[in-house]
């Protein structure tokens, strides 16, 4: 089972910006499909985005235009790149693999607070 570990999180005020990894302990370059998850105190855990193992890519509605993933299958890396961000973008962050890609697998998560 592939193991998941989410690192680059931190403070950081708003308008700001951070990356995000996700680093596998295992080759990542058949999975085909990887999410990145976020949840905010006191809410349910909600997608923010994915990707394909072909590179393409869907986020939600709510950091469509400030937020990209991409993914370095040699380095077995996904990148969450979050720019402009927003006090309502605090949360922990995770990755993830859905069991209909080789999955459940989760991370840790990473802690992100946008504060001023």
């Amino acid at each position: 089972q592939v193991q998941l570990m989410e690192s680059g999180g931190g403070l950081v005020q708003p308008g700001g910006s951070l990356t995000l990894s996700c680093t596998a302990s295992a080759s990542i370059m058949d999975v085909p499909v990887i999410h990145w998850y976020r949840q905010a105190p006191e809410k349910q855990r909600e997608l923010v985005g994915l990707i394909s193992n072909l590179g393409s890519t869907t986020l939600v509605d709510a950091v469509k235009g400030r937020f990209t993933i991409s993914r370095n299958n040699a380095k077995n890396t996904v990148i969450l790149r979050m720019n402009r961000l927003k006090p309502e973008d605090t949360a922990v962050y995770y990755c993830n693999i859905p069991a209909y890609s080789g999955g459940p697998a989760w991370g840790q998560g990473t802690q992100v607070t946008v504060s001023s």
